[in-house]
């Protein structure tokens, strides 16, 4: 399984970097490298999409940041009465609009357990990149909003992706990045399918 917590938070980051090579290589007398910079801008989302990361030997030097959510809050414990249990670590508003919630999936029974397909959402180009948490959207009561798990220029969710079965007691990371709501809101209702809803604060 895979998990692409973080990726889509530091693409930014990455294609800044890229862009930087390109340049220096011109510098040294590569300036007939135009195609390179093109590509620097097309390799973080293609990293940032696959289910593995060997395409793209160059991304651990340029990607630093955290692999696993933040465990040392919790805003809820949602348990599902299928055994399935997301514990809401954070609700975290990102430089350019973005709102990214990241947590832990967690089996609580003594048996595998598959995940469920509508987890995934129900868009047909989203199903089409395989099993993710494209699912989950958050409500804006105060706004009277719904917002969707953003998408990259690929058509990837910006969220946990390759999650099918979760073994007994396992715990998984997991995150989702949506659109953030206006900033005089403080709490939203995160919506996973087949699963309680809780409200979680936004940080």
């Amino acid at each position: 399984m895979s998990n692409r917590y973080g990726t889509a938070a530091r693409r930014a980051a990455a294609g800044v970097s890229a862009v930087a090579l390109a340049v220096l290589l011109s510098a040294c007398g590569n300036g007939g490298d135009d195609g390179g910079s093109s590509d620097a801008g097309k390799e973080p989302e293609k990293a940032g999409s696959a289910s593995s990361a060997p395409a793209d030997p160059g991304k651990p030097a340029e990607d630093p940041g955290p692999t696993v959510p933040d465990t040392s809050t919790t805003l809820t414990t949602i348990n599902g009465s299928n055994g399935f249990q997301f514990v809401i670590h954070t609700a975290v508003r990102d430089q350019g609009g973005f709102l990214t919630v990241t947590g832990s999936l967690k089996n609580t029974s003594s048996k595998m357990l598959i995940a469920p397909p509508n987890w995934s959402g129900e868009e047909v180009t989203v199903k089409q990149t395989g099993p993710s948490l494209a699912g989950i959207t958050l409500l804006d009561k105060t706004e009277k909003k719904r917002y969707y798990v953003l998408r990259d220029t690929e058509g990837y969710p910006l969220t946990t992706t390759g999650i099918t079965t979760v073994k007994a007691g396992e715990t998984i990371s997991m995150f989702a990045q949506f659109p953030a709501p206006p900033a005089n809101t403080t709490q939203v209702d995160i919506q996973i399918p087949q699963m309680p809803v809780a409200t979680i604060e936004i940080s």
